[in-house]
């Protein structure tokens, strides 16, 4: 007759259960030793800016939230759309005005291609027709960089919570 284990022996396994959707990782729990379970957000973003001082900017901020990552950046039309093809992100953060094709047209590509994808614009351009352009095209969020920078990580975390 084998020997059945205690409840203390089988708590004392470790594993992880991954909550995904779309093949891409929502969370993971992970249960160690006596019964402790951490949770851990994941939300890539990419940021696309033709100002490199913008894109650290904005990636020292995302470095700050718990469970949101930059996997990659472009300074350009071309490598925008390059780039979320390859990465695949869950946010992308895009200017207006770039070289190539305007971050409008990116975003049109974008929504087109990635249905599910949200779009934060972060422009030195707040006007009007820009912002309302931006939201006929799909955009999610709108925020000007001279006074609406700092609502970028309330932003993020509200993403993360849809």
């Amino acid at each position: 007759m084998l020997p059945i284990p205690s409840l203390q022996q089988i708590f004392y396994v470790d594993f992880k259960i991954i909550i995904t959707a779309k093949k891409k990782m929502l969370m993971s729990y992970t249960i160690k030793g006596p019964p402790e379970i951490t949770m851990e957000a994941i939300m890539n973003v990419v940021l696309i800016d033709d100002s490199l001082l913008v894109r650290e900017r904005v990636a020292n901020i995302i470095s700050e939230l718990p469970g949101v990552k930059v996997i990659g950046e472009a300074s350009n039309s071309l490598e925008a759309i390059e780039v979320v093809r390859k990465t695949k992100p869950d946010v992308v953060i895009l200017d207006i005005k770039m070289p190539g094709e305007s971050g409008v047209q990116v975003l049109r590509k974008l929504k087109n291609e990635f249905e599910e994808l949200k779009i934060i614009i972060l422009t030195n351009y707040p006007y009007s027709q820009y912002k309302a352009e931006c939201f006929k095209y799909g955009a999610d969020y709108f925020l000007s960089k001279s006074d609406e920078f700092e609502k970028l990580p309330k932003v993020l975390i509200e993403i993360g919570k849809q």
